[in-house]
């Protein structure tokens, strides 16, 4: 058994662990808070406006079609992986690298797979197995809708000019501060909705319907990119709010057996005193 002193060292260093992971915890818990309304907000609007231009595209096939929605041969792929800058988050990065090795390894199998990383954590593990081609991870550093419109316009202009025929992003869809669904969609090319066309046949478009198509489809990519990146923002907190809560459980539980095995010493420890205080009156009776 570990004597006195090495147990109270322990006892303090668990109890200082403990502060940390339920500070960290405290800080996530109002982050996401935040994070958690913003894309709450967003996805109806978002949602509504795949929808819309899946439906305008479908109508497109049989006339002109777009350049966002023209189907090649998929011989490169990029895959745009959304992860955090930092750790301490339970598997949140580890779902999204799984992920991404999967699609590259065996969906994509004898396809050219190169990666963008948005996220310190994709970046360091992806590059060390795959090409990495570029690395957004300063986005988290101010998150706005003008700061991924960037990033989403570079993607579009890799895809038009055929460096890439498909790309998708894969990131954690926000359900609730315990649960992150990992999530795979289709970037590029736009995939219209079977069936959809007859739908428009009561509409009047003024412009015309490629126009419109064509103004909207780029707005609608940046959102989309813009929507999966908060909601992977948003599942980082939960994530890591999880994780801490979790952590601190367990250090309060360590500190508490600790505590247990120091009583139980410092007893044994007053037992044998007694006991050699009573022996050595013994001893000098006799």
């Amino acid at each position: 058994m570990a004597n006195l002193k090495e147990i109270r060292n322990r006892i303090g260093s668990v109890s200082s662990t403990m502060q940390i992971t339920s500070a960290m915890k405290m800080v996530s818990a109002a982050k996401l808070k935040k994070a958690q309304d913003a894309i709450t907000a967003m996805r109806p609007y978002s949602d509504k406006l795949t929808e819309l231009l899946q439906s305008l595209s479908a109508s497109l096939d049989a006339d002109a079609g777009s350049k966002f929605s023209e189907n090649r041969e998929v011989k490169k792929v990029l895959i745009v992986a959304i992860t955090s800058n930092r750790g301490l988050c339970g598997a949140f990065n580890t779902n999204i690298i799984k992920k991404s090795t999967l699609l590259a390894k065996e969906t994509y199998a004898g396809k050219q797979v190169e990666f963008m990383a948005i996220g310190k954590k994709a970046n360091d593990i992806l590059a060390k197995k795959f090409k990495v081609v570029s690395n957004h991870s300063k986005v988290y550093d101010d998150l706005n809708f003008d700061n991924v419109a960037v990033i989403a316009e570079d993607l579009m202009e890799l895809f038009v000019n055929g460096t890439y025929d498909k790309i998708d992003i894969v990131y954690n869809k926000f359900k609730n501060a315990a649960t992150q669904i990992v999530m795979t969609e289709q970037f590029l090319p736009i995939i219209p909705v079977e069936g959809e066309a007859p739908n428009n046949a009561d509409y009047i478009f003024e412009p015309s319907k490629l126009e419109i198509v064509e103004e909207l489809i780029p707005k609608s990519l940046k959102t989309q990119l813009y929507k999966g990146i908060r909601d992977s923002f948003a599942s980082e907190h939960g994530a890591r709010m999880t994780a801490m809560h979790k952590a601190t459980d367990n250090a309060t539980e360590l500190r508490d057996q600790l505590k247990l095995t120091y009583n139980k010493a410092r007893q044994a420890a007053i037992t044998n005193e007694i006991l050699e205080i009573v022996g050595g009156a013994e001893a000098l009776n006799n």
